[in-house]
């Protein structure tokens, strides 16, 4: 249906016979720059749906859709009946908001109709907008790609705002609305300002080395300069992705013996049924994933099948399959039978599994692991009978769900630290690219140190200094720029 209408207004938009008789109006000519519009709200039946338009004829769409003709205040919100301007039928009445460039989103002249969401009253509306001289439909991303161009946003804002479009968790949200505010482009800014004095430096010293008026220390000043922006970047660049796992999701793997209750806390923390739980051990043999949002932060679930030996072919492949994503996991929820911590089984586990990962030297990139003692309802009040020396851990009855709330905090303290906590840590890097641009500078600054020749010096801080620029928007190629708008939908 929404598609449907979408044709319309497009074909409506490229019609040259009615543009003709129009011009004496004040319209600017079709071919001399494009306004576009675009059902911004949601599709599908609404209470309001909000369509805007983004160019120079504007304004002229306004005056011809609405009675009276006149423009509203700027940024003030009028009540106007809108109308067909090929037939003159009443098509809504609505509310519009005048933006004026450069005071707007994109920097252009920009409007907004705020419309009854039906199907009916959307269509008419663009195709009203399509028979208007120098309109045309918008591509996907193109309001803030004119935004981009005209200096309303530069690169990692537009991330931060596709960011915060698909954000799905709490600390999705804080991130995406930190770089949409310009955090990540301020730090980047900051640093591209450091390689611009030290190379100012540098040249200032190849050009007038020789003469007394320069001051002494220019090329130690340069040095120190970059010597504190290397273990800047080199901090940043340490920072194991986390920023990336927090747009995508971290990958926590449950694990276990078989009936350890894996299955029961898969579906306890999905809070629906991902899997099939029963007293029969070998239940799960495959790998089962689900995506849930755990204490605010993205998280790909897996429930994987018991770890034992000695099982027919089947259950083998999905054991294979259970080692395999350990290796893969972020963060281990390790599972025992808090009952029977004394069997061959759980002593295995604990011996390899658990100990394996935590004789890893602690650090932000190795994986982390929690120890959760299941079935705590069967437990004396005296809590677990004799067994082997047990890490930290935590007790948890997926039937009752005492102790749910301790392991929630848990969780939240571990995604922190593998995903970074928004709230405090300093600006995320969030994409590959990112990446990408901070290790050529950094690579950039060690040619730097290595050249004996001041010229190549001097080059190596040009070449940094681009990749920062390049990071915030600054020279990037279309294909690149094409890359990141496509991520938004039309009307954005």
């Amino acid at each position: 249906m929404w598609r449907g209408l979408w044709t319309l207004a497009a074909q409506a938009a490229r019609g040259p016979r009615r543009l003709c008789t129009r011009r004496s109006s004040g319209a600017p000519a079709p071919g001399s720059g494009a306004t576009i519009f675009a059902l911004s709200s949601g599709q599908g039946r609404c209470g309001i749906a909000v369509i805007r338009t983004s160019g120079p004829a504007s304004g002229h769409a306004l005056r011809i859709l609405t009675a009276p003709r006149d423009l509203p205040l700027a940024r003030h919100a009028s009540l106007r009946l809108l109308s067909d301007p090929r037939s003159g039928e009443p098509l809504d009445r609505a509310l519009v908001l005048w933006f004026p460039g450069p005071q707007s989103f994109t920097g252009e002249d920009c409007v907004e109709f705020h419309v009854h969401g039906g199907p009916a009253v959307v269509s008419g509306v663009l195709q009203a907008l399509g028979s208007v001289p120098g309109l045309r439909p918008a591509e996907a991303g193109e309001f803030t790609r004119r935004a981009f161009a005209n200096g309303k946003l530069n690169l990692t804002e537009v991330e931060g705002l596709a960011d915060l479009i698909h954000a799905e968790t709490e600390a999705q949200r804080r991130q995406a609305l930190r770089q949409l505010d310009g955090e990540l482009g301020h730090l980047c800014r900051g640093w591209a300002e450091t390689l611009t004095k030290a190379l100012a430096h540098v040249e200032a010293y190849i050009d007038f080395g020789e003469d007394d008026n320069l001051e002494e220390g220019v090329l130690e000043q340069a040095d120190i300069k970059v010597r504190a922006l290397e273990v800047a970047l080199g901090a940043h660049l340490r920072d194991a992705r986390r920023g990336q796992r927090l747009r995508s999701g971290a990958h926590v793997v449950v694990t276990g013996p078989p009936n350890a209750g894996k299955s029961s806390l898969v579906n306890l923390l999905s809070r629906k049924p991902v899997s099939i739980v029963s007293p029969e051990p070998g239940t799960t043999r495959d790998v089962l994933e689900t995506p849930v949002d755990l204490a605010g932060f993205p998280v790909l679930l897996s429930d994987t099948a018991g770890l034992r030996e000695g099982v027919g072919p089947v259950e083998q492949e999905g054991v294979r399959r259970a080692r395999e994503r350990l290796e893969q996991a972020d963060l281990i929820l390790a599972m025992l039978d808090a009952s029977d911590l004394a069997s061959p089984s759980s002593c295995n586990f604990l011996a390899t599994v658990v100990a394996s990962v935590g004789a890893q030297s602690p650090s932000d990139s190795s994986q982390r692991l929690l120890l959760v003692l299941n079935k705590s309802d069967l437990l004396s009040p005296e809590g677990p009978g004799p067994g082997p020396d047990l890490p930290p851990h935590l007790l948890l009855s997926c039937l009752t769900g005492e102790g749910l709330d301790g392991l929630l905090e848990a969780l939240r303290k571990e995604l922190a630290a593998v995903c970074g906590d928004p709230s405090t840590d300093p600006p995320l890097l969030t994409r590959a690219r990112h990446q990408h641009h901070l290790q050529g500078c950094l690579d950039a600054l060690g040619h730097y140190k290595q050249s004996k020749d001041l010229a190549l010096a001097a080059e190596a801080l040009r070449v940094a200094r681009g990749h920062l620029t390049r990071l915030t928007g600054g020279g990037g190629t279309e294909e690149i720029l094409d890359i990141i708008f496509r991520d938004f939908c039309v009307g954005k």
